[in-house]
């Protein structure tokens, strides 16, 4: 076998290995077991030859490295694979989450549109569905339970307005799109109505002040992500540190393990990153929560200003100001449900990071650190913002700076931006400063964190671009980290795969286009009148030699056709009958003849005498 294992070889292991972690009492998912087996096998220190197949000693050898692995708990690189796993399979954009949102809302919804459609016209019937019809824009709008009576109560007098029970036979004979439709209308005014009350202070006492709590909980949850982003950008910078300094003095740190130093770096990076992500989301439900409570505003001031000493109101006039307020409200509860998914995805992503603080406690860092530089990101970067590139130096390559560049901001630059030198030479990650310049490469774009780090990989960039796979190799959570997976797509679990694009930081630059053809580019070639059977033209050959044996009795022109008089004659319908069958009957008398002498006299010589009683034919 070369290159990869067989599907069911695979299979096979990911299903013992689950097994047996599960005997231990670790639960894992799928997807992380089969991270692992491949990431195992691509190691190249774990001696697994490629090239052949594996042996039955080969694959109980590969299940009890997985195992071990998966139970270790002080090992920094399975904290950070198992939180890029959670994060792919948990993590949604705005727009997939609202989605989803609607779709589970609709199947909630589902039966009691169906009930509502599907209704019949009788009074006790259309009775239930106004019911229904209540329960539809409570579960419709969210502002309460079908369950809470005020809140019953509310709806049923709003609906009453927009819906007598009168009217319930015109809705009952619409069509079953026609009532979906009107449902939805129904549920957006009556919404609107209830919040403008609520605004009146005339009910709405279930209905949560969602502006207010948002305005509250969205500063808060941006808090917490800020602390635990500058948290764990701290612990990057202190492990950075570190290792430079082990490159410096070995000595100094013999007692220290350099590859779970470089394990928690890779671990405290990734977490930012997805802080980052999470930052970011926080932000853009700040600004639309922002613009949501001015337009709500307005909206309301619009409302009150129709509405006010006015004791009837056109429906066409003041139906669409109910529904846009209802369509803002319904926006805050999306920003609610947003906020939610960030919170509990922030939440979450902390356990990830917990490994530091038991490899690597503050006082254990505090004392590691003596004498040792820590420099942030920025820090580093100033540095080197004097520094840069000579263009002049290099005949052959391409590169590019902020200032004669247009979108630079918008360049993919590879390894999410950090050094592509110091990855597979130093074996850690570095940031990039794009002002030394970007490298551009085999139409990929590469950026430095020094001078003579640009010029060494300028040197030979496919060497040390494939140093960078091999360094990835030993460390699998770097694919994710460092965004290489077109070149393990194998490894990459399938969800991974397909939510490539959500997992960085910058979105891919994209751009309309469009293009037009015509139907036809060239006439047509078409012969109309060829034929390739030979009886057909030797047909066709016959039937114009008959026409010379025919006569023409009359003709016709395009100036006369559909002109012409024409005749017709037919038969009047007439009424007769038949008679097939007729139905008669006669009565006959019944014959009756008396025997006499049957039983024999006092005299021998007795006679039997034979006496006709059938009555005559005349009397009957």
């Amino acid at each position: 076998m070369s290159g990869e294992l067989k599907p069911s070889v695979i299979k096979r292991i990911i299903r013992q290995v689950g097994l047996e972690c599960a005997a231990q009492g670790q639960a894992l998912s799928e997807t992380l077991v089969a991270f692992m087996v491949k990431a195992a096998v691509l190691d190249p220190r774990n001696d697994f030859n490629m090239d052949r197949i594996l042996t039955e000693k080969d694959v109980q050898a590969l299940i009890q490295l997985c195992v071990s692995k998966l139970l270790d708990t002080t090992n920094p690189s399975l904290s950070t694979i198992k939180m890029q796993v959670y994060f792919d399979m948990n993590y949604a954009n705005r727009d997939e989450l609202l989605h989803e949102q609607e779709h589970v809302l609709e199947g909630k919804l589902a039966p009691v549109v169906r009930a509502i459609t599907e209704s019949g016209p009788r009074a006790k019937e259309m009775e239930n569905v106004y019911q229904k019809i209540v329960t539809y824009v409570l579960l419709r709008s969210g502002l309460g339970s079908p369950t809470n009576i005020e809140a019953v109560r509310e709806v049923t007098a709003a609906l009453q307005s927009v819906l007598p029970q009168t009217e319930m036979t015109t809705f009952i004979s619409l069509s079953k799109k026609d009532k979906e439709k009107q449902l939805k209308d129904l549920a957006m005014v009556v919404t609107g109505i209830r919040l403008y009350n609520k605004q009146c202070q005339k009910g709405g006492s279930s209905i949560d002040d969602l502006p207010a709590i948002l305005d509250k909980a969205i500063p808060l949850a941006t808090q917490t992500i800020d602390e635990r982003l500058k948290s764990c950008l701290l612990l990057a910078h202190q492990y950075t540190a570190l290792l430079e300094s082990m490159q410096q003095d070995p000595h100094r740190y013999s007692h220290l393990r350099t590859v779970k130093l470089k394990e928690a770096l890779f671990n405290a990076r990734q977490y930012e990153a997805f802080l980052c992500i999470l930052q970011s989301n926080a932000i853009t439900s700040a600004q639309e929560v922002e613009s949501l409570d001015v337009q709500f505003e307005a909206a309301m001031m619009v409302l009150k200003n129709t509405l006010q000493d006015k004791t009837s109101t056109d429906s066409k006039e003041v139906f669409p100001l109910f529904m846009e307020l209802s369509k803002l409200w319904a926006s805050f509860q999306d920003e609610i449900l947003l906020l939610s998914f960030l919170t509990n995805m922030t939440d979450n992503l902390q356990q990830f990071s917990e490994i530091h603080s038991q490899l690597f406690p503050e006082e254990m860092l505090t004392s590691l650190l003596e004498g040792v530089t820590v420099k942030s990101d920025m820090e580093r970067i100033k540095e080197t913002m004097g520094t840069r590139v000579n263009v002049s130096d290099f005949k052959s390559q391409e590169w590019l700076f902020p200032d004669t560049t247009d979108n630079f901001d918008q360049l993919i630059i590879q390894y999410r931006g950090f050094c592509a030198h110091s990855i597979g030479v130093k074996g850690f990650i570095l940031p990039g400063n794009p002002a030394i310049g970007i490298l551009k490469h085999k139409e990929k774009y590469y950026g430095f964190s020094s001078k003579e780090a640009a010029y060494i990989f300028a040197q030979d960039p496919d060497k040390f671009i494939q140093l960078n796979v091999e360094k990835a190799k030993q460390y699998a959570e770097l694919i994710q980290l460092l965004e290489l997976r077109h070149q393990f797509e194998y490894l990459v679990p399938r969800a991974q795969a397909r939510n490539a694009s959500k997992c960085s930081l910058k979105p891919l630059p994209k751009h309309d286009s469009g293009t037009q053809t015509d139907t036809h580019i060239l006439p047509p070639t078409i012969v109309r009148s060829y034929e390739w059977n030979e009886w057909e033209l030797r047909r066709k050959a016959i039937k114009l030699a008959n026409l010379r044996r025919k006569l023409t009795h009359a003709m016709q022109t395009d100036l006369s056709h559909m002109r012409r008089e024409s005749f017709t004659q037919v038969y009047l319908p007439k009424d007769v009958s038949t008679q097939t069958k007729r139905d008669n009957s006669s009565n006959v008398p019944k014959p009756q003849i008396f025997l006499k002498g049957l039983r024999g006299g006092p005299s021998s010589t007795t006679h039997m005498v034979t006496v006709d009683l059938t009555r005559p034919l005349d009397e009957t």
